[in-house]
This record gives C-alpha cells, structure tokens and sequence, in this order.
C-alpha cells in the first residue's frame, strides 16, 4: 500500500521500504510473526506488535537482518484514515502477475486514499499516481475511471481537460468537489484553479493532523510507560 504499490502503478521507480495493509485476525497475525522471523524483523518504533495497536490505528514498525533482506523497513497498518476496513480493500485489490510472483496491491483509488496525509511527501506521489492512470487510458475510460479523475486529479491542466471531456460528471460531482466548477480554462491561467487545490490539499493535511493527535498521545503513553528511545515512527 507504499512505495511499492506506487512502482507498481507507475508512479515511482523505487521505494526503500515495504509498507502492508493487514487483515486484523489471530490467525493472520500468527502468520504475519512467522515471516517475520523468517526475515529476521525486529520492531523498531514504539507500539509493538499487537492486534489492539493496529485496531486503534497505530501503525508497527520492522526492521529486516536476514542478509537478503537486510536493512528493509516494513510498516504494517490495518486502520488508516479515510480508508476502508480491510476486507473492502481485500475484494477490489488489483493483481499484478508476473513470471514468478503474483502481488496483491490496494486498488489505486484506495491507495490514493492512504496516501492523503499530513506527510509533504504524499501529495507529488498522489498526483503521479491520477496522472499516469489518466494519461494511460484518457482516450477509451471507464465509468468508474472518470469518477476517480474528477475526483482525484490534482494537476491543474489535466484536471481541466478531464472536466472539459466529461462535463455531466463533473456537474455530478461538484456538491462532493466543488474546485471542480473553477477547472476553466480562464481559471487555470488566472492561478485560481491551483490555489483551490492547494486549499483542498491543505484542508486534507489538516484534517489528517487532528486524526493523529490522539494517536501521537497515545504512543507519546506508551514511550514513556517503556522508557524507550527507539526510532521515531513515521505517520
């Protein structure tokens, strides 16, 4: 649901780190504990491993020491703001095949999702991510394709041009989105349509701030019941 998710989409040619939405179940995480050893893991951030952590939306932290994997960080969520429960995601994963491996990957309308945080790293990785798929099938797309665009396109050429190729949809959408009523082009030359949509961004970021708070109190509690002093998780 990371970085690789994102190599993935096309959206990204690297990611150091593995990031995994799991099923929160006994029998699954006895399962997630077992490859973990196998990889040699360790916790490296505070809360450890426990399914009340990740029900409460706190995310886990691993560190990999088996020389094939060493140095690759894991981060494992099951709850995350604006996303839906896991078997949700579950039922409209998308499947990568290749030669050797098969990778279950969020559906891209749901990474998009997760990736709609506080973090200045998320939002050029959000707008890759609808550009590309934009770019790839704009000239036969779904239905369910065109709602993503006009709800999710962030460059303001394109978001333009989307409302332009599909004007009933976006009346549709414009009580859920209302930026899209300025995607003109008068508005994107006069700088309007992009200060909504740094606005938009900026009311996103705010809202995902005020939804960590507790959490951040919550493992600011579990720091200090710990004395630990291990590596920051990031959120």
């Amino acid at each position: 649901m990371g970085g690789q998710a994102c190599v993935l989409y096309g959206a990204a040619e690297f990611s150091r780190d593995l990031d995994l939405a799991l099923l929160p179940d006994p029998t699954n995480l006895d399962r997630l504990e077992a490859a973990l050893a196998e990889l040699e893991a360790e916790v490296i951030a505070i809360p450890p491993l426990s399914l009340k952590h990740l029900e409460d939306g706190l995310a886990v932290h691993f560190r990999c020491k088996q020389p094939e994997v060493a140095g690759l960080r894991i981060d494992l969520m099951t709850n995350m703001r604006g996303v839906a429960p896991f078997p949700e995601l579950w039922a409209r994963r998308t499947t990568f095949e290749f030669d050797d491996e098969t990778l279950e990957a969020m559906a891209l309308p749901d990474l998009v999702a997760a990736k709609k945080t506080q973090r200045d790293k998320d939002w050029p990785m959000i707008r890759r991510l609808v550009d590309v798929n934009y770019l790839n099938h704009s000239d036969e797309p779904t239905p369910e394709q065109i709602f993503f665009w006009l709800r999710e396109l962030r460059s303001p050429e394109l978001l333009v041009e989307a409302v332009g190729a599909h004007t009933d949809v976006a009346a549709q959408l414009t009580r859920e989105r209302p930026l899209l009523k300025l995607a003109t082009a008068a508005n994107l030359a006069n700088g309007m349509l992009g200060r909504a949509l740094r606005e938009e961004e900026e009311e996103v970021r705010r809202l995902d701030a005020a939804y960590w708070k507790p959490l951040r109190e919550q493992l600011e509690r579990l720091r200090r019941r710990s004395g630990g002093s291990r590596e920051t998780p990031g959120t």
